[in-house]
Formats: structure tokens, C-alpha cells, sequence
């Protein structure tokens, strides 16, 4: 996916001509024009500029879905951490059972630690 291409595609599904977005981001319209035509790639201030614009989530101008992708983050189950064997499988037992956390409870988890790191 080219990000000129998405951005072109949301202005358009929300019925915004170019002057419109040139308007509410203060952005020029020529440029408007080099990043949707791809011959020029804006900076992340630029596009929250022009998600904000357009109405739109930040993540809608990578992901064509309704809703927010769900991230997930996977590890070989061979990676080890800590400086000791030992440790090492204190933290792979961790992460394991973290795996299986639901998210509320891991929500609580670092809302505890964050409280907890702030004393």
C-alpha cells in the first residue's frame, strides 16, 4: 500500500476536494497533491495533521479494516532472557503465563507496576 494512495482513497470516501484538506491542515494544496500522487512521503506530523482533517484515526491511514488491528506480539519459544539459566526460565515461565492472561487482568497488571515504579 502507498500512503498517497489511502490518503487519496479517504479523502475521497469522506467527499473532501483537496482545497478542503488544504484548509484545515494549513497544508498547501500542491503538496497535498505531490503526497497523494507519491512523489513526495510525509512526516508522521503531517499525516496526524491529515487524519485529523479527514475525521479519521491515525491507524485508518495504514489498515483498511473497521476496526483497530489487534496487535499481537510472538517470540520463538527458544528466545531466553536473563543473565542466569535460572532466571532464564523465571522469565520464559512469565511470559508464558502472561500469554494466557486475559487482557483486563493485564491492563491491571501494569497499572500496578506503573503505580509501583512511580514510588
Amino acid at each position: 500500500m502507498v500512503i498517497g494512495d489511502r490518503l487519496k482513497a479517504l479523502r475521497e470516501a469522506k467527499d473532501f476536494s483537496q482545497g478542503e484538506i488544504e484548509k484545515r491542515t494549513g497544508l498547501l494544496r500542491c503538496y497535498i497533491s505531490r503526497v497523494e500522487n507519491g512523489h513526495t512521503v510525509p512526516a508522521i506530523e503531517t499525516l496526524e495533521k491529515l487524519a485529523r482533517a479527514m475525521e479519521v484515526p491515525m491507524y485508518q491511514l495504514f489498515y483498511d479494516g473497521e476496526q483497530p488491528p489487534k496487535i499481537t506480539i510472538k517470540m520463538k519459544e527458544s528466545a531466553s532472557f536473563g543473565r542466569s539459566p535460572k532466571e532464564a526460565r523465571v522469565l520464559d515461565k512469565f511470559r508464558r503465563l502472561l500469554s494466557r492472561t486475559s487482557t483486563a487482568d493485564k491492563k491491571l497488571l501494569i497499572a500496578m507496576a506503573t503505580k509501583m515504579a512511580g514510588r
